[in-house]
């Protein structure tokens, strides 16, 4: 995990970088992020591995927090909708759902107009909707054919 006290510090170095119209949480938060991603890199060359990022290689990790297989899976459904989404409608579903940024604070970082971030995350939370019952209907077909074999 990276420190937090690399990101402040950063900050404090670029505080200069802070112009009278810049907010200051979208601002820091191209700091975090970049700070982050520099982390990651540094990572990957003391390791070695020269390994890019890559989203399929997260997959494959556990999620220390899921205690059962139901949740796992569960986990890794929510992952693969939120991929889907298009990347406006992530971010603000990222900002919001896991950064815990109100929806204001959210539109600050982004730079646009608060109903703009209620409509995208409802445009999100629809699409993640939508494509939960559809997995589900597609099971549900998928074990009535198994059982359907099963008892021929």
């Amino acid at each position: 995990m990276m420190p937090k006290i690399s990101c402040s510090a950063r900050a404090l170095e670029r505080v200069h970088q802070l112009g009278a119209g810049t907010a200051p949480l979208s601002w820091m938060f191209s700091i975090v992020q970049s700070t982050w991603l520099n982390e990651l890199r540094a990572r990957n060359v003391r390791n070695g591995s020269g390994r890019e990022w890559d989203d399929d290689f997260l997959e494959t990790v556990p999620d220390p927090s899921a205690r059962t297989p139901e949740e796992q899976a569960m986990n890794g459904q929510i992952i693969r909708d939120v991929q889907q989404l298009p990347d406006a409608q992530r971010v603000v579903m990222l900002l919001v759902a896991v950064e815990g940024l109100s929806y204001s604070e959210a539109a600050e970082v982004l730079d646009v107009p608060i109903g703009t971030i209620m409509s995208r995350l409802s445009r999100a939370r629809q699409a993640i909707g939508v494509l939960f019952n559809d997995q589900k209907k597609e099971k549900r077909a998928k074990g009535a054919v198994n059982s359907k074999q099963i008892g021929a």
